[in-house]
């Protein structure tokens, strides 16, 4: 009863045209197994911010040594 009063107030405040029935679903085709270059490529961004976080402290200790 809980779900069909959901789909009445849904329905009348027009957000349930965009909701998808189970029975309307399509299926989708299996997505392709991650390759190596993918994770090349993640292992490629992991290390270029790991070395900007690191670029960024040592500068912020270098200013602070000059101030002292």
């Amino acid at each position: 009863m809980a779900s069909l009063a959901l789909d009445l107030v849904l329905w009348l405040t027009g957000v349930r045209g965009h909701i998808p029935r189970f029975d309307e679903f399509r299926p989708v085709p299996a997505a392709p197994a991650i390759g190596i270059s993918s994770i090349v490529r993640v292992l490629a961004i992991t290390v270029a911010v790991f070395a900007a976080l690191s670029l960024a402290v040592w500068g912020t200790v270098w200013i602070a040594i000059q101030l002292l």
